[in-house]
């Protein structure tokens, strides 16, 4: 490593680009390409021009990965580093395995002019076509910011690590010139920002050790390709089929409808043991976006999160979970949905956002989804938001309901207040108003809001006891393994037009 200059990077508190990689690759793993500058070297810069490239093996998994050097100009890309990360990302897909890219750069190298615009501008095609195709994964690890920001964007997750990781399109200066407002570089685009307010950071590091290890264990969750791990090759007789006691689901729901519980804690009991990887765990936490196991197979779970909001459907719960719906249906990784849902968020700052257009995505994700899909509604699955958690109406493998499970329009309360507003405005006595309305109420419930209709229409396939949860999803992994991931109603056309 002489011809590094890792002291200069130290001093900041940073890790150097080749000790990034080799904390991620297995040991003696990594081999480094296109170590040349290339035909065109404008700016004059050392001889792998700012960023090191190359593969190696994460739990002998083969990788393609490239870390952008502060240490020379900044990390600046000019227009050989962008065509030495373009094509690295497009060997990656010749391969058909995942891309690791490190980002620590100061931005385009000025120096370059035009020319620089033209690497980005070959690094987000390569982004593009590699996307749905291999994993992609970003790692924040320094300054991100202009241009440089919209290549992590595409890609499939991003880490950022506390303190040193930045993403911003405009700087602190460049704000206040514009907007005579002064804002701090973390408020900016500092890790906490990223991770909890704007979504685009996917998982938040406190330290670089502990980001590469995150990095580590989600490749081994993933496919490398979506054509080279496809489910239908899975060896059943090599997997681990843990034995988990399930008997605590039993007693996880509270009395009430209107009291909360953690569906992290419910989800847990059900997966195997320490396999679940939540991905957005920080942003729009009244959806669980998340990989785990269940029967030794990766699967991709959405569930609603009564602890926050209800787990109501915002603009922001539905922009997450279609993502990440889009990701898994990519590479075929089976979706297993856990239903609590009193419906979509109302109020006039929903609506300013377009909760309209935002749920639509949620909607549109798991209609166009031909993966293996798999429902369990818990509790309350209303109006909109009944259809949209992955219903039968969307094309749900199957469709399971504990005992506790209600389907309807709206709640009780709120359908009777609507259904019979004429009657209860033109009682005069309270409290005789108050006992019509409960008896409705109860109406309501036993004509309208029962599990049994629902799977008389074949809209449930099963009512299931909480603790036959995990074997039934063991079960149905298996049967559906060799679905055929076609439509009944196939269309000729380039691709749907989803609403974004």
């Amino acid at each position: 490593m002489n011809q590094y200059d890792l002291d200069k990077q130290h001093q900041k508190g940073k890790l150097h680009a080749i000790e990034r990689i080799h904390l991620i690759v297995d040991e003696g793993s990594f081999r480094e390409t296109y170590i040349g500058p290339g035909p065109i070297n404008v700016a004059g810069s050392a001889a792998y021009d700012g960023v090191i490239s190359g593969y190696g093996k994460v739990k002998r998994k083969k990788v393609f990965i490239y870390s952008q050097d502060f240490t020379v100009m900044g990390g600046t890309l000019g227009l050989n580093q962008g065509f030495k990360i373009a094509r690295t990302i497009e060997d990656a897909i010749t391969s058909k395995c995942p891309v690791i890219g490190i980002s620590d750069s100061g931005g385009a190298r000025i120096q370059d002019g035009i020319d620089a615009m033209a690497g980005y501008g070959e690094v987000f095609y390569y982004n593009t076509l590699a996307s749905g195709y291999i994993p992609q994964i970003a790692i924040i690890a320094g300054p991100c910011a202009g241009g440089a920001v919209y290549s992590p964007a595409i890609m499939d997750f991003t880490f950022i690590v506390d303190n040193i990781g930045k993403m911003f399109l405009t700087g602190p200066k460049v704000i206040k010139q514009a907007t005579n407002k002064e804002v701090s570089i973390e408020a900016l685009g500092g890790s906490v920002m990223h991770a909890q307010d704007s979504g685009v950071a996917h998982f938040r590091c406190k330290s670089e050790l502990e980001c590469y290890n995150q990095v580590r264990n989600l490749i081994t969750l993933i496919p490398s390709c979506y054509a080279k791990k496809r489910l239908e090759i899975i060896d059943f007789t090599k997997l681990v089929i843990q034995d988990r006691d399930q008997t605590p689901l039993q007693s996880i729901l509270p009395g009430l409808d209107n009291m909360v519980y953690s569906m992290r804690e419910l989800i847990n009991i059900i997966v195997d043991e320490n396999t679940y990887f939540g991905v957005l765990s920080e942003y729009a936490k009244n959806i669980l976006t998340a990989f785990a196991k269940i029967g030794d197979i990766t699967v991709g779970i959405v569930a609603n999160e009564p602890k926050y909001r209800a787990g109501v459907l915002d603009c922001d719960a539905s922009d997450k979970a279609a993502r990440f719906i889009r990701f898994c249906d990519n590479f075929n990784i089976p979706i297993i949905t856990f239903t609590d849902v009193p419906g979509f968020m109302p109020g006039i700052e929903e609506e300013r956002k377009g909760i309209i257009r935002h749920g639509a995505k949620l909607l549109f994700a798991y209609s166009e989804a031909t993966t293996i899909k798999i429902n369990i509604i818990i509790r309350k699955a209303y109006g909109g938001s009944y259809v949209a958690m992955c219903s039968k109406h969307l094309r749900a493998d199957k469709v399971y309901a504990w005992p506790s499970a209600n389907i309807a329009v709206m709640g009780a309360e709120a359908a009777c207040e609507v259904v019979y507003a004429k009657k209860l405005d033109a009682f005069t006595d309270e409290k005789m108003k108050k006992e019509y309305f409960n008896e409705k109420v109860e109406e309501y419930r036993k004509t309208a809001m029962g599990i049994e209709l629902a799977k008389q229409r074949g809209y449930v396939d099963e009512i299931i006891e909480p603790i036959d949860t995990r074997n039934s999803l063991i079960n149905d992994l298996k049967e559906l393994i060799n679905k055929t991931r076609n439509r009944k109603m196939m269309i000729n056309k380039k691709h749907g037009n989803m609403p974004m």
